[in-house]
């Protein structure tokens, strides 16, 4: 499990991805990247959309692509059967209850939705009354390769089976941003999402995107679970793309504008 990350190294990345500081910026142009450091390489995207891809941090398999406006993470199927509190967690947390874990920190992933445009709104509000989850909406696209090599992709809602109807979970996610939490010996605040509450389908309080609507997190009441017959085998490699989608523009009123009367002069 990843170390909790502080609001000053959060702040610290989000500033580098808009190049307002260095500090943890890409090496230089002549300076070899690690060579345990992930590679491009291993992502699995359309021919031609790795170009332009920026690894963010060396132990993180993130890379921000700017010009598309989107991130690109490396993960692992992790569970193809049972009810779900997450479609992705962070590797080493909570795999058990999620789909897909990604050797990342979750504090890298959100600089990187901020980089993008993407707004942290708020996590869900549990009392005095439920208000759910709000934030920019993140589409999420999977892709990966099958037993042919071919290349295979879905949108991470064609994995989630909605257990009432039966059918893939329709509800988008949005940034809700997570928490901090602070530790009163010293007043370090650390982000909470770096627990595991990676992308949730179950509402928690600390997760770092969620869905908009009521979802429970209780053992017997869990709305989503695995769509097993969609899902490849497990420990198949795949790539997550998460796009924030843009705000609608306000509509424009349809009514006539309103002549000025000659006697208003």
């Amino acid at each position: 499990m990843y170390h909790h990350a502080t609001v000053e190294k959060l702040l610290a990345v989000a500033l580098t991805l808009v190049g307002v500081v260095a500090a943890h910026a890409a090496p230089p142009a002549d300076e070899a990247p690690a060579a345990d450091a992930p590679k491009v390489t291993e992502l699995m995207l359309p021919e031609g959309e790795t170009a332009g891809l920026k690894l963010l941090e060396p132990d993180s398999h993130v890379w921000l692509d700017q010009e598309r406006k989107r991130l690109v993470m490396a993960g692992r199927v992790c569970l193809r059967e049972g009810q779900l509190e997450m479609f992705a967690c962070l590797a080493g947390t909570k795999e058990h209850e999620s789909v897909v874990a990604v050797e990342t920190k979750a504090y890298v992933v959100h600089a990187a939705l901020l980089a993008c445009g993407a707004e942290a709104g708020k996590p869900v509000q549990f009392q005095p009354e439920f208000r759910p989850a709000s934030g920019t909406e993140i589409a999420i696209h999977v892709y990966w390769r099958d037993k042919q090599g071919k290349l295979q992709d879905a949108q991470a809602q064609d994995w989630i089976r909605d257990i009432k109807t039966q059918k893939a979970m329709t509800q988008n996610w949005v940034f809700a941003g997570s928490g901090f939490w602070t530790d009163e010996r010293t007043g370090e605040k650390f982000y909470l999402a770096e627990d595991g509450d990676f992308i949730c389908v179950s509402n928690f309080s600390s997760a770092m995107l969620d869905l908009p609507v009521e979802s429970s997190q209780s053992a017997g009441s869990l709305l989503f679970e695995a769509f097993k017959d969609r899902i490849p085998p497990q420990g198949t490699p795949v790539t997550l793309v998460l796009t924030p989608k843009a705000a609608k523009e306000p509509e424009k009123s349809k009514a006539p504008a309103k002549k000025a009367s000659l006697k208003s002069f």
